[in-house]
């Protein structure tokens, strides 16, 4: 059996099937104007996207440190330019990489601004059943903002139907500021199953392609808080940029659901987001 990376690129993707849930924007044909939305309603969607986006970052890192030695940027082969030294203790049990990134801010070739350690303790190689991943933080801190907690992915091993499915569980917290200044922070807990359903037995990445389920809740810096429950799988694959297919529903703190529809399997920008029976035409 061909292996990939110590994480493969489908880890990259534990965040990415709620990465692009709200970041959306209106077009031209939108059937209402979404500026008659609440202030929640539209920072949910900002959060979320901020806080998934780090967590997408951390992973992506994280997986190509592990497969290259140096750490790389999502989607791409762009080195952090030197910001990143990259460690990985195999002695130790559990195994343990390290991303560290210094105690200055380094700017690396997306113009972000990274200080502080990324550590993934490992017990396995990614396809291995029963391996499990744990990524933790030592004062690390993007543009200003400091990531606390943790996310853990565990391989369940096959399926019924013969896929590789993984369990995920994040509880992350992203300061505005650092903590010891203690201003305000979001936090992000969630609880993921990912079904690797194509591509897992070739030796490359771009056939890949996975079904995430599972829910979430996120807290805004007011305290308001909202739920998302993936009401029809999420389908992300490497090749496709977008989610090719799925239903989320978004529920606010003392609010009614929101809905954001995918489509049904093409690669595409094209969503619709309905509030209050109300229906808007979106690009992601």
């Amino acid at each position: 059996m061909i292996r990939k990376s110590l994480y493969g690129k489908g880890l990259i993707l534990v965040a990415t099937g709620m990465l692009l849930l709200t970041a959306c924007r209106r077009t031209a044909t939108d059937t209402n104007s979404l500026a008659s939305l609440s202030e929640d309603d539209k920072g949910y969607g900002a959060d979320q996207a901020l806080i998934e986006r780090e967590n997408n970052d951390v992973i992506s890192m994280a997986d190509a440190a592990a497969a290259n030695g140096s750490a790389q940027l999502k989607g791409g082969l762009n080195e952090l330019s030197g910001c990143a030294v990259v460690t990985n203790d195999t002695l130790a049990s559990p195994h343990v990489l390290t991303i560290d990134f210094g105690n200055s801010p380094c700017t690396g070739i997306d113009g972000r601004n990274r200080s502080g350690k990324i550590m993934v303790q490992y017990t396995g190689q990614y396809k291995d059943a029963g391996s499990q991943h744990t990524i933790t933080y030592d004062n690390y801190v993007v543009n200003g903002n400091q990531i606390t907690g943790s996310k853990t992915v565990t391989n369940m091993g096959m399926n019924n139907a013969g896929d590789y499915y993984y369990n995920i569980a994040v509880t992350d917290t992203l300061w505005s500021g650092t903590v010891a200044n203690n201003n305000g922070f979001r936090s992000w807990t969630s609880s993921r199953v990912r079904t690797w359903v194509s591509g897992y037995s070739t030796g490359t990445r771009t056939d890949d392609s996975y079904d995430i389920t599972g829910n979430a809740t996120i807290r805004r810096i007011n305290g308001h808080a909202f739920t998302v429950n993936i009401t029809s799988a999420l389908r992300v694959a490497i090749g496709c940029p977008w989610i090719e297919q799925g239903t989320v529903e978004i529920t606010p703190q003392n609010g009614n659901v929101r809905t954001i529809d995918y489509g049904s399997g093409n690669c595409d920008s094209e969503a619709t987001l309905t509030v209050n029976n109300q229906t808007y035409h979106i690009t992601l």
